[in-house]
Formats: structure tokens, sequence, C-alpha cells
């Protein structure tokens, strides 16, 4: 394990093995879920040599030779995190292909909706993270409807356990039914605004991932995404 900048730093490289995004795979090596050549590594920025074995949770890792890039119409009740072990229905066990994916960001438990998964890890980074301002739209129906006043205030933004929830548009589009436009999908961050305008949400489903529609794909179903889809999603 040498630190030459012409190498690939680990946290690039479990990306380029479908294994998570940067930013899961930053949180791998802080939790002490990597090792390379049987050496648990704690700094993210280190760069690996080509024959080095790295594992994670004691199982080996290499890069994808072939990258997917699928859509999931999640339905209610699914968990997106592969990680999360008390999960009794994961949403990656509709997908049946031999490679190992990753979600795009997540939906919350009870959402439904578009939902991306890929073992590209760049791709995945990309999709996921504010900076590349890929937004994305979702159908909310709520127990009631939001006053002038609230969607105001919801729009200029507002604090929820120490975080600014802010999203880019709101349209209303029929009886309390709502467009929501987000640049950054925060935990539960819609249902938290609804509640702060002490609203239930009763259905939320995400429509599209930038320019890249659900259309009438069947919920629980997928399918793989095209090169110009895969194009849209980033647009």
């Amino acid at each position: 394990m040498i630190n030459n900048p012409s190498l690939p730093v680990i946290a690039k490289y479990l990306a380029s093995c479908g294994v998570a995004s940067r930013r899961g795979a930053l949180e791998l090596v802080k939790a002490g879920k990597v090792a390379v050549n049987g050496v648990v590594v704690s700094d993210p920025s280190l760069r690996i040599k080509n024959d080095d074995k790295v594992t994670v949770d004691g199982k080996s890792v290499i890069p994808e030779s072939v990258k997917r890039y699928i859509m999931l119409h999640k339905p209610r009740g699914y968990t997106c995190s592969n990680a999360d072990s008390h999960a009794k229905k994961l949403a990656v066990d509709l997908i049946d292909v031999p490679e190992r994916l990753v979600s795009a960001g997540r939906l919350d438990k009870d959402s439904e909706g578009l939902i991306i998964f890929s073992n590209d890890g760049e791709y995945i980074n990309t999709l996921g993270h504010p900076s590349f301002n890929i937004r994305k739209r979702y159908h909310v129906r709520l127990d009631k409807e939001l006053s002038p006043t609230q969607i105001q205030t919801l729009l200029q933004g507002i604090s929820d356990r120490d975080e600014i929830l802010k999203p880019d548009s709101i349209r209303k589009i029929g009886d309390k039914l709502y467009e929501f436009t987000l640049n950054e999908g925060r935990n539960r961050e819609i249902r938290r605004m609804a509640a702060f305008c002490g609203a239930d949400v009763k259905r939320l489903c995400r429509i599209s991932v930038g320019n890249l529609l659900l259309g009438d794909l069947p919920c629980g179903k997928w399918r793989d995404l095209s090169p110009e889809e895969i194009t849209l999603s980033l647009s």
C-alpha cells in the first residue's frame, strides 16, 4: 500500500467495484469494514496498487467489467439500503441480475416510484450529490390542503432537526395533490416539510430523476436504461 498519486484512492476503487457511491465508500472505510491485503484501513484517501487485495466485510471485491444501469419502480414497504440488516424486504431483491447493485439515493420504505440502481459508483455519486444539481420530482398526496402562506414558507426554507429543508418548487396539481421538486433528498424530507405544516403524507411517489421519467413502468418491475436515458437522468 503506497500513496502514489497515479494510483486510485480506496474510495474511488470501491465505487468502481459497485460496492457503494464514493460517499458510501467513505462510510465503509470509517466503519472499519474495508481491508487491504488483510489490514483494516482507516484512510479513505489511501492509494492502492493493481495487485492489492481489497475486501469489504471479509469479502473480496474487484472492479465490475460490465456496467448496469437499472430503473426500478419501487413499491411501498421496500427498503433501499442493502446494509439494513433489519429490513424485511429490500428493493434490490426485486432486480434479478448477477451484478452487485447499489441505489442512487434512497426512497424511504413508505414511499414509491423511480429509483435507479447501478454498479457504476461514479454515476451513483453524480446522481446523489447535491453539487451536481440533479433534480427529482415527486407527486405527493396530503390529508389537507396547503395554504399559499405555508407553501411560501417552505420555499423560503425551514429548519428541522438542525437541517435546512428547502424544495426547489412546489406546484399544486390536484385536490390535496402537489408536485415537489428537490435538488437533494434529506431523510424523509418531504414528510418532514408536510408535518411542519400540520399535514400528513398519504402517498408519495417519485416520478422523475433529472429528465428521466418513470413513465408507465409497473410498480415492482424494473428495466435496463438505454444510453440516452442515462444521459437524461444526469440532465
